[in-house]
């Protein structure tokens, strides 16, 4: 019996030992398209934050130059490593490039399965079950290609290929973090290399 809960007593989930034990990368692309046959992109100078709601009138936010410069460098370097040309929106891109960020606080509980508990004062305390909560946020850097001559039969943007990387995007930003997740993206997708 005192094994047992000896045993019982160390047993409890825990979140990620390290920040980068969230770090995620997932990459889709429509394989009927033809990317070999496209050579120039354009995308927007700002990272939007995916908050609230636009419809409804709230102010789009945006991701700080500081940290959003960085990450439109790595994605321009592996586009051009593919093949692509940057130009301008006006200059009739053959894709355009719109990359999005949003964040997710994850909450997390557990319960130790003995130990000394007080409620208050006398008579209030005694054995019992701890709880305990612990949070993190993280945040998902998306890049889309999208094809403006090609519309979605309800009128909506439709994707060539997706990236998203999970995990990235937090509070203590980490540049090299960042970059090895926006390669390892395009290293997911040779099929993209232009002619």
């Amino acid at each position: 019996m005192t094994i047992t809960m000896i045993a019982l007593a160390g047993c409890y989930p825990q979140g990620p030992d390290f920040i980068e034990d969230l770090d995620t990368v997932l990459t889709h692309f429509r394989d009927d398209y033809n990317f070999n046959a496209k050579a120039t992109y354009a995308r927007p100078d700002q990272i939007v934050k995916v908050t609230g709601n636009l419809d409804e009138g709230d102010t789009p936010e945006y991701v700080p130059g500081p940290v959003a410069g960085p990450i439109l460098a790595q994605i321009d370097k592996n586009m051009a490593a593919l093949g692509y040309t940057k130009v301008g929106v006006d200059q009739d891109p053959d894709l355009l490039l719109p990359v999005a960020s949003w964040e997710a606080t994850t909450i997390y509980y557990y319960y130790d399965y003995w130990g000394w508990w007080w409620g208050g004062y006398y008579p209030y305390w005694g054995w019992g079950y701890p709880a305990y909560a612990s949070s993190y946020t993280t945040g998902t850097l998306f890049m889309g290609l999208v094809d403006p001559d090609i519309e979605s039969a309800n009128g909506n943007i439709q994707f060539q290929w997706t990236g998203a990387a999970s995990g990235i995007l937090t509070s203590s930003f980490n540049v090299g973090r960042v970059n090895d997740a926006i390669d390892r993206a395009f290293a997911q997708s040779p099929y993209l290399k232009t002619n």
